[in-house]
């Protein structure tokens, strides 16, 4: 049975996104530059965490996993903050922003019969307080734990454009996006068996 896309937008509204559209893996453009930022340490977590750089591998690798789903649920929230130095109110944002992320990645299991989905955020992966690649352990949470759209490279607010999503939403406001790729499963025929093709020949032949 086909997914009806209207009702995965209608979700993520309900999940309290500010916006939300479906889009085709052929708008999603990739740039070197993106990845580097994670790698120059701009978030502050680089090589501490199993989802972001150098432990999630190289773009080249990471582009060609996105290129394996041909449509994702983009969404943006957008939430007020008193000036451009108001850090408490954008830390507060970006918890919102991650609870609307988890939100609606557990309807998407849970409601829907997807062959297979890759979350992406914004922000590396904060599942746990402090991440098992530390200790040099494998990931604690493998079915929860999502990478970063920076991290893939993924030009964001080209990405926004294409789907008709404003990047700036005004003064004093801080946005968020996340990204759901999904695969849904195809309709399989099943061929009859040549033992079951024999017997029905044989049911021909001495009727």
């Amino acid at each position: 049975m086909r997914i009806n896309m209207d009702d995965l937008v209608k979700d993520a509204l309900e999940s309290k996104a500010t916006r939300a559209a479906i889009i085709d893996t052929s708008q999603i453009s990739f740039h070197e530059e993106f990845r580097k930022a994670c790698e120059r340490n701009a978030c502050r977590r680089y090589n501490t965490n199993w989802m972001g750089p150098p432990a999630i591998g190289p773009i080249e690798q990471l582009i060609g996993k996105v290129r394996k789903y041909k449509q994702g649920l983009l969404f943006q929230t957008v939430h007020p903050v008193s000036s451009s130095f108001d850090l408490k109110g954008m830390l507060e944002a970006g918890e919102m922003h991650e609870q609307v992320f988890r939100d609606l990645l557990k309807k998407m299991k849970n409601k829907y019969d997807f062959e297979d989905l890759l979350p992406l955020n914004a922000g590396c992966c904060r599942i746990c307080t402090k991440c098992a690649y530390l200790d040099d352990e494998p990931c604690r949470h493998p079915d929860e734990a999502a990478s970063s759209l920076e991290a893939y490279g993924i030009d964001v607010g080209g990405l926004e454009k294409s789907a008709g999503i404003p990047y700036h939403n005004g003064k004093n406001t801080v946005s968020f996006v996340g990204l759901i790729l999904f695969k849904e499963k195809e309709d399989t025929i099943k061929w009859p068996s040549d033992e079951e093709e024999n017997g029905k020949a044989k049911a021909r032949a001495t009727a």
